[in-house]
């Protein structure tokens, strides 16, 4: 009866959802605001049914009904609680619904943050989001229902997929989802001044604000995911142009040019049409994410395996939202702005240079994901894009946005400051100097490693950002200043890690049996037991090693191999031992007979530098929200 209650609450929700699409619309051309008025209680009835939906799917998952078709195909009685209730996403028809919920959760806190503003504009906005609500729960209800009832039902579930049972997924696709849904809000406002013939400058300041939250879920979300993939996958890389690792990248890097841009319009009053454009886009390309991962039409490690019609359904709403935005922004945008003319050298240009940067990128990973597809759908054959075209793309671009960032650091809004620009210049050779130090230092713990200049390259412009940041006048910093120093110097940072673990890490396929050494650069691992383990839903073979760093103990590190028995599969979990200046990493293969088996040892430096990099921009953004906040306190 309980599963019942929460398919009632997501037909509610939906009832919710295509009221607040129709009622307050028909009180905007009526003029009745008693109608209008009512898209608040909507919005919150909205919220409190998806809450109501999601809650009770978590709940069945955490009593083992297996009597719910997708808690059986997600999950077993065996399975740890909090993997049970991390299931609930963990599959396509919860995490369809759990993105709904996120929406909601969007909407409600929207809602509330905006009762006393411009009723009529934010009516309209939120009449937009019911929409798109709508459009979503009608997804679910007829296309992806986690309500569905199996009968007789089974003993017992088929368990979590083990790749899935890792505290990751507890918290990376909620904190991806909150990203992706929260463009929804600019995408609504953006229209709604589109409608009613605003100027993006005049609701900027409101904008900012909702972009900066959104932004900051998602690049946690992007940044653990990463890290995940980096220990649980057993690749020992962290980014590997997956097509769905693509999709979270493309509104990441509309989201970010959307920020530079909504500065722009909030003190100059330009850049109307690139920041109502990123709008659009930035959601669009959230909805396209979620074709990619659930449509089945790209494969990949992290893609929910569906049919064909879940996937025509998700992109035609990808398509009418899509196409209904840019039809209106053809049509409608023909705001008057005055012609500026920009100096060479000043903020402005610099975040109209960042946006094309940002553009080309995101275009470039667009079309290195979906030419395959296109490729295979015209019967051409099928073709392969992986890291060799990305690089080739993305290494000048990051090079040009390094050095944007700090030219942009001595720049102001219509001018330039030489005097500023000339000391950044001049920090360019120390930058040189301990770039070059830095990797002479980690060839030296390893003498197979070899020299290479796009890395010495790009490290010392890292390097150089990371200076030129710092280089400030602490006493005179208010938080908005704050707010820029730890996004820039997070990219710095993350520039670093990235490069350093990319270029300079060192690896080798082994054979070992217990008592047995293998050197690896300045590390030597010892292999020095073996033994048999049972977990709670699997059984474990663990190796033990013992790392020396040229003869003094190190760390001691446990790679496993399990077997999980209800899914019939063999996971790897990674030996790993991680440090300020890098990471030990070791990867349990295929048994040879006896305690033997193949492994494959890493070292990777600077590793974490990349995790801490992506946190710290995410506390850049955080610190420019609690800045807003300040200053709407002082205007009220």
């Amino acid at each position: 009866m309980i599963p019942e209650l929460g398919f009632i609450s997501l037909l509610l929700a939906m009832m919710s959802a295509l009221l607040l699409a129709v009622v307050p619309q028909l009180g905007l051309w009526l003029r009745k605001p008693a109608l209008t008025q009512l898209a608040w209680g909507l919005s919150y009835c909205f919220g409190l049914f998806t809450l109501a939906a999601i809650a009770i799917l978590a709940y069945s998952f955490a009593v083992d009904d297996f009597t719910l078709e997708y808690v059986a195909a997600h999950s077993n009685s065996q399975l740890p609680t909090f993997f049970k209730i991390a299931a609930t996403w963990g599959g396509h028809e919860g995490s369809m619904l759990f993105w709904l919920f996120s929406l909601s959760v969007w909407v409600v806190l929207f809602a509330l943050f905006n009762r006393k503003n411009d009723r009529t504009f934010v009516a309209q906005s939120l009449v937009i989001l019911g929409l798109i609500c709508f459009s979503f729960a009608v997804f679910i209800v007829f296309f992806s229902n986690p309500y569905g009832r199996i009968f007789p039902a089974p003993l017992e579930g088929r368990d979590l997929n083990p790749m899935l049972q890792d505290v990751g997924l507890i918290f990376h696709p909620p904190l991806l989802y909150l990203g992706y849904v929260g463009f929804a809000v600019n995408f609504a406002l953006s229209i709604t001044a589109l409608l009613h013939q605003h100027l993006e400058s005049q609701i900027a300041r409101v904008m900012r604000v909702w972009v900066l939250v959104s932004w900051l879920f998602l690049t946690l979300g992007i940044v653990l995911g990463a890290w995940w993939a980096y220990y649980e996958l057993g690749w020992g890389g962290w980014w590997f142009w997956d097509p769905v690792e693509n999709a979270s990248l493309m509104p990441w890097l509309l989201g970010l040019a959307l920020l530079h841009s909504l500065i722009v319009s909030e003190k100059r009053g330009i850049f109307n049409y690139w920041t109502t454009l990123f709008s659009l886009l930035a959601f669009a390309f959230s909805v396209l994410g979620t074709f990619i991962v659930r449509s089945g039409a790209l494969t990949s490690v992290h893609a929910f395996a569906v049919d064909s019609q879940r996937g025509t359904a998700l992109l035609v709403i990808f398509f009418l939202l899509t196409v209904g935005a840019l039809g209106l922004f053809a049509f409608k945008a023909n705001m008057q702005q005055q012609s500026v003319k920009l100096k060479l050298l000043s903020k402005e240009s610099a975040v109209l240079f960042l946006n094309v940067l940002l553009s080309i990128a995101t275009v470039s990973t667009f079309l290195g994901t979906f030419y395959p597809m296109l490729f295979q759908a015209m019967n051409w054959g099928s073709i392969s894009v992986g890291a060799p075209y990305f690089n080739s793309i993305f290494i000048p671009l990051i090079a040009l946005v390094l050095i944007t960032m700090v030219i942009s650091l001595g720049l102001y809004w219509a001018k330039a400051d030489k005097c500023i620009l000339l000391k950044r210049a001049v920090l360019l050779l120390p930058s040189l100097l301990l770039s070059y130090l830095a990797i002479h230092h980690f060839m030296q713990n390893d003498s197979a490693l070899q020299f290479k200049w796009t890395a010495y390259f790009l490290l010392t412009l890292a390097i150089w950002l990371l200076l030129a940041t710092l280089w400030q006048n602490w006493r005179k910093l208010g938080l908005s200043h704050y707010a820029m120093i730890f996004a820039h110097s997070g990219v710095a940072i993350a520039t670093m890690g990235a490069v350093m673990s990319s270029y300079f890490g060192s690896e080798i396929g082994v054979r070992l049996s217990p008592q047995q050494s293998q050197q690896l650069g300045a590390f030597n691992f010892h292999y020095e037991r073996f033994s048999n383990e049972i977990g709670p839903n699997f059984t474990a073979e663990v190796a033990t090693f013992g790392v020396t760093e040229r003869g003094k103990p190190y760390a001691e590190l446990q790679p496993e191999r399990r077997y999980y028995d209800v899914r019939t599969m063999t996971m790897s979990e990674v030996g790993l031992s991680g440090g300020f200046w890098g990471d030990l990493y070791i990867v349990m293969g295929d048994p040879l007979g006896k305690g033997e088996f193949t492994f494959r040892l890493h070292y990777k430096p600077l590793i974490r530098w990349l995790w801490f990099g992506g946190v710290l921009m995410a506390f850049g953004a955080l610190c420019s929200v609690l800045t807003m906040k300040r200053r709407g306190k002082r205007d009220e």
